[in-house]
């Protein structure tokens, strides 16, 4: 049974679970259908399509000491899919949010983490959003779960149900170093950030 957290939990991920050295984050979301006639016709007058289009994108940051970036390479996205050491290595990129289950998956195998590397950050955020006036209002069931992909069994699910209305930047998790363990955080915390650069630069 997959262990389901609230805002600011933190828990055990390889203590509890000998062994583990690869995981899958999964992350997940949909788009708010607009209210107001659906179908064809509603799409048409911008009732059904226009808010269905909010192109979100998960990143995983790589911090070493006092939660630092290093390495822009240190950055996992859509236009970077595999950290140079080959610990990290994102999906790729997901337009839509269409769907069910997880929107991106970012594979990690914590054996290879460099062991600098104490902290991983995991953030979505919505592309382009100040050109297209997107916020996360318009978006909703977002997630972020760890699966151990041996066996594909869930072992962590969070789901952000705060109101994130009007912010651009979801930070949903952080995977971190513990004595020689690793430990999941819950955080979903909203910014205004525009872009994932000026995400990036918070932390360097």
């Amino acid at each position: 049974m997959a262990i389901n957290l609230q805002k600011g939990q933190r828990v055990d991920l390889t203590k509890g679970n000998p062994g583990l050295t690869k995981i899958m984050v999964g992350l997940g979301w949909d788009p708010v259908q607009s209210s107001g006639g659906g179908g064809l016709l509603g799409s048409l007058f911008g009732g059904g399509g226009s808010s269905a289009n909010v192109d979100c994108d998960a990143s995983v940051i790589m911090l070493g000491a006092n939660d630092k970036l290093q390495n822009n390479k240190d950055v996992i996205y859509f236009g970077n899919l595999k950290s140079s050491d080959g610990s990290v290595q994102h999906s790729g990129d997901n337009l839509t949010g269409a769907g069910d289950g997880d929107d991106e998956q970012i594979m990690i195998d914590l054996s290879r983490v460099p062991s600098h590397i104490q902290k991983l950050v995991f953030v979505v955020n919505i592309y382009d959003c100040v050109k297209r006036k997107q916020h996360f209002g318009m978006i909703r069931n977002a997630f972020i779960r760890v699966v151990n992909p041996t066996n594909n069994q869930e072992l962590i699910k969070y789901n952000l149900t705060d109101n994130y209305s009007g912010l651009t930047c979801l930070v949903t998790g952080e995977i971190y170093r513990n004595n020689n363990e690793w430990k999941f955080a819950a955080i979903g915390s909203g910014t205004n950030a525009a872009s994932l650069s000026e995400v990036v630069r918070s932390y360097s």
